[in-house]
């Protein structure tokens, strides 16, 4: 009998251990990656999408116990419990699961609350990263499974309650002051400050008149101008050996009857060559910056494109195809196996003399993430004209970018010939020269306007010693000019330089602060509006630690430090909370309390007869009856430009949907017009066509 029960109970035990009989589960964030795995692995693997995040922090409180080293309170997201549910009946019998989010924080965090949510069916759980959704890539990762990251899930921690505690401290603070449905963030915040303060930079701005005198010289003893083809330009730069300045026509017109009096010798003649390198492949930073200058896309734009070029294209009968590497990295690494493939077309497309000896090494700023590569298309290279079928304009345009880029930063330096002419006359000295391309090497495949190099100018041979003559001698005003507003691109890039953000979050800050209506889009320029102003003044005046630029550089670098496991999380967290619950309770008393202080008007209500009065509201200021909330009647402050429409006696408000800023009559649905600029901005109704009222 004993031994029997002993065999029952062997046997029991054998079948509890024996693996489940489905087939291996993997998971990725999107419906496209997931079509494009499946694909690879083949049929005894389901992929399966989580469809993005499905736990994180209520959206109904804070969430966060204070009281307990800011443990995160996780809950089950709204509408995604079906996902999940869906997630445990194939995690039952799954042979095993593999997390395959993408390989940055945010995906180490959603695998991390998946397997927390899938380990009670005692099945295997891995984690798989690749950067670029190809066969080989793919197969590497799953022969080569590990376990999480939890330094980089803390680090993920780390940022969402930091961006929790100054959201939801921060937003009803505004709400109170100002208006419902305002909100601040540890980052946004910091873009609206460096804007308006360029902003401010523009208002202060006084222009500073200066001019500069070019003399246009000819080679002696050519007889008349009709015979002449050698005439040629040098400008003025330096007065006894230091730089000249001139400042006003006064000065101009002295220096211009000195010069006249004076004989002009070639002093110096200098020719040499110039090599114009390559650029490093894409980060995600500067393929925003290019994407934006050459394509005009917006960042967020740029971001969604080539989220649908790296999770996978249709290419037909190949079926559905990564075409570009993970596209959120700060690195610039390029793996052994692209750079060899690189070089084989570069030679076999272009020759030996576009492709260098040695393959071009870049080096990523300090903090970049090495372990990703930059942007590149996926192996094997697939030329743009190959793929262009089966892409949309935009996918084509920024394959197209990112494919000549690559190839480009693996190929040979361009030469410039640079020719400098140095030439005196008296106590002044004008300069003439410029450069030819001699070799294109990688301009070949790829123009930036940095590497554009001056055309060499048609200069007569000239020794020297010899003397020109001046056939004239121009003057011209100049007046200096204001910084330029900040664009996407220029943005970017100075939250980049700063250390504010990073590769991931650029593209959401922007999208964030246009919402809210903090920042409107003026053509390719960013501009605060009037709410902009407001909210950023009030949070710099009392929140001056966290608004700085190099305290919110220096939470990116611990952040960076956490994933690397060099410092605690919490301790970060505390570190932050303290300074800012500090200034949280002197603002609830001290900031200044613009909901009670509407400003009255000499209009009445079109309801009631009550004066009508300025009021904040979350796309910026309006008209409400004093009489609220009783009498309800508000409406947008106009423009006071009259509507342009034939006939019509309405005004022009500004409006907004979700195309942005536009200004449309006050006589809306009577009179349709529309238009993204103000009739008396001539530039811009050259440039824009009437919109349909949406």
């Amino acid at each position: 009998m004993a031994e029997a029960e002993k065999k029952q109970t062997k046997k029991k035990a054998t079948k509890k251990k024996r693996a489940p009989r489905g087939k291996y589960v993997v998971i990725v964030e999107s419906p496209a990656k997931s079509k494009t795995i499946n694909k690879i692995l083949g049929k005894d693997y389901k992929v399966l999408a989580s469809m993005g995040h499905i736990i994180d922090l209520p959206v109904s409180k804070m969430g966060i116990d204070f009281d307990n080293d800011f443990k995160p309170e996780y809950i089950i997201m709204r509408g995604r419990t079906k996902y999940l549910n869906a997630l445990r009946k194939e995690a039952k019998t799954a042979k095993a699961i593999y997390l395959a989010a993408d390989p940055d924080r945010e995906g180490e965090a959603i695998c991390w609350h998946l397997k927390n949510q899938l380990e009670k069916f005692d099945t295997d759980i891995y984690r798989v990263t690749f950067d670029e959704i190809t066969a080989k890539a793919v197969s590497n990762a799953f022969h080569n499974p590990r376990q999480l990251d939890m330094n980089k899930i803390n680090a993920q921690q780390a940022r969402r309650v930091l961006d929790r505690i100054v959201g939801y401290s921060l937003s009803p603070l505004l709400w109170k002051k100002i208006t419902r449905g305002l909100s601040a963030g540890r980052v946004q915040s910091v873009a609206v400050k460096m804007i308006m303060e360029r902003e401010e930079e523009i208002r202060k701005f006084t222009p500073e008149e200066y001019w500069s005198v070019d003399a246009l010289l000819r080679k002696k003893d050519i007889p008349t101008p009709e015979e002449n083809l050698t005439d040629f330009k040098a400008k003025l730069v330096k007065y006894k050996g230091k730089k000249i300045e001139v400042s006003s026509k006064e000065t101009s017109d002295k220096m211009v009857l000195e010069l006249e009096k004076e004989k002009y010798i070639v002093k110096d003649i200098s020719r040499k060559d110039k090599k114009s390198h390559p650029r490093s492949p894409f980060i995600t930073s500067v393929i925003q910056q290019e994407a934006f200058n050459k394509l005009n896309f917006s960042v967020s734009k740029t971001m969604s494109v080539a989220q649908k070029l790296y999770e996978g294209i249709e290419l037909g009968a190949e079926g559905s195809v990564g075409l570009i590497t993970y596209m959120r990295t700060d690195s610039v690494r390029i793996s052994n196996d692209a750079q060899k493939e690189g070089r084989e077309y570069i030679l076999d497309k272009y020759g030996e003399k576009y492709c260098p000896k040695e393959p071009p090494q870049y080096k990523s700023r300090k903090s970049a993430q090495e372990a990703h590569e930059a942007i590149r298309p996926t192996l094997p290279l697939r030329s743009p004209e190959e793929v262009s079928s089966h892409l949309t304009p935009d996918e084509l345009k920024l394959y197209d970018l990112i494919w000549k880029r690559f190839l480009s930063s693996q190929m040979t330096s361009a030469l410039y010939s640079v020719l400098t002419i140095e030439i005196d006359a008296g106590d002044y000295r004008f300069r003439a020269g410029g450069s030819r391309l001699l070799f294109d090497g990688y301009l070949r495949l790829y123009q930036t306007n940095s590497n554009a190099e001056g055309e060499m100018p048609e200069i007569p041979s000239l020794e020297e010693g010899e003397e020109v003559s001046l056939v004239e001698l121009i003057p011209e005003q100049h007046f200096t000019k204001p910084p330029p507003r900040y664009t996407d691109a220029s943005l970017v890039k100075t939250l980049e330089e700063k250390g504010i953000g990073r590769p991931s979050t650029y593209a959401p800050i922007i999208k964030t602060i246009v919402n809210r209506h903090y920042i409107k889009r003026d053509g390719r320029s960013l501009h605060p509006t009037e709410l902009g102003e407001l909210v950023n003044k009030l949070l710099v005046d009392h929140f001056p630690d966290i608004l700085d630029d190099a305290f919110t550089a220096r939470m990116e670098e611990e952040l960076d430090e956490i994933e690397i496991g060099k410092i605690n999380w919490v301790d970060v967290v505390r570190e932050f909370y303290t300074v800012f619950i500090k200034d949280l309770e002197e603002a609830k008393h001290k900031m200044e309390n613009v909901k009670t202080q509407p400003v009255m008007t000499d209009e009445v209500c079109e309801l009631c007869g009550k004066p009508m009065v300025v009021k904040w509201g979350r796309r910026g200021k309006f008209l409400s009856c004093s009489d609220f909330p009783k009498c309800k009647f508000s409406k947008s402050i106009t423009t006071g430009v009259a509507c342009p429409e034939e006939g019509c006696d309405g005004e022009l408000v500004e409006r907004r949907s979700r195309r942005g800023a536009f200004y449309g009559c006050t006589k809306f649905p009577k009179c349709t017009y529309t238009n993204r600029k103000l009739p008396s901005d001539k530039e811009g109704q050259d440039e824009d066509e009437q919109l349909k009222e949406e």
